[in-house]
């Protein structure tokens, strides 16, 4: 559990909210999305919710500030690089799955967060937004699957969403049942999906 002690030099108001987010992720990693409170960060960073406060002086405040460190964090960590076509889609679609301890915390504040985001107008609309542009880097990994041959012909963007709900219910079932998914079988299941999206025309249907 991170135990950090806040800075005690008064004007060091960098370090200090580095670690308070630094709290604000572990309570999430370790809670979920819907422990985060402000006691529960205050417990985790051993200060006081008053302190806090000065920070964020309102739930939604913590909230926002949550989802934008999750969303720093998605964007930063380190993702695979395998040229272009059916490797590069593979690999995004690796990239999305709880294989490693980080990715697997990510995942689960990402999941612990869909309530939240489904009872607020606006972050729905965020939310749906970046599913959107996820679905959008795995089109054009498609559709250059496709101009090398590797994938039959087809509306590529059809294609990204199926291949996106594939994985999105992989990362559910990994996080409920990690000992039925470890990281070998959601692999290999990925790999299986893969196959039989080179092998089977009709999953490439065109539904324009």
């Amino acid at each position: 559990m991170y135990r950090g002690s806040m800075p005690r030099t008064k004007g060091d108001h960098e370090a200090r909210r580095r670690d308070v987010s630094a709290a604000v992720w572990q309570v999430m990693a370790t809670h979920g999305f819907t422990g985060l409170t402000l006691r529960a960060v205050a417990a985790e960073l051993g200060a006081t919710t008053g302190l806090l406060t000065h920070y964020f002086p309102t739930k939604r405040a913590l909230v926002e500030h949550a989802l934008e460190l999750l969303e720093q964090r998605t964007v930063s960590r380190p993702r695979r690089q395998a040229g272009r076509g059916l490797a590069a889609l593979r690999d995004a679609l690796l990239d999305i799955l709880p294989l490693t301890p980080e990715a697997t915390d990510s995942n689960r504040i990402w999941v612990s967060s869909w309530d939240t985001a489904l009872s607020d107008s606006a972050l729905s609309t965020d939310y749906a937004r970046k599913y959107a542009t996820s679905r959008d880097r795995l089109t054009e990994r498609v559709a250059a699957a496709q101009e090398l041959g590797e994938l039959p012909l087809g509306n590529p963007a059809h294609i990204a969403a199926g291949a996106q709900a594939f994985i999105l219910g992989l990362v559910v079932q990994a996080l409920f049942d990690p000992a039925a998914f470890p990281p070998q079988r959601q692999v290999e299941l990925l790999d299986d999906y893969l196959t039989a999206l080179t092998a089977a025309p009709g999953s490439t249907t065109d539904t324009n």
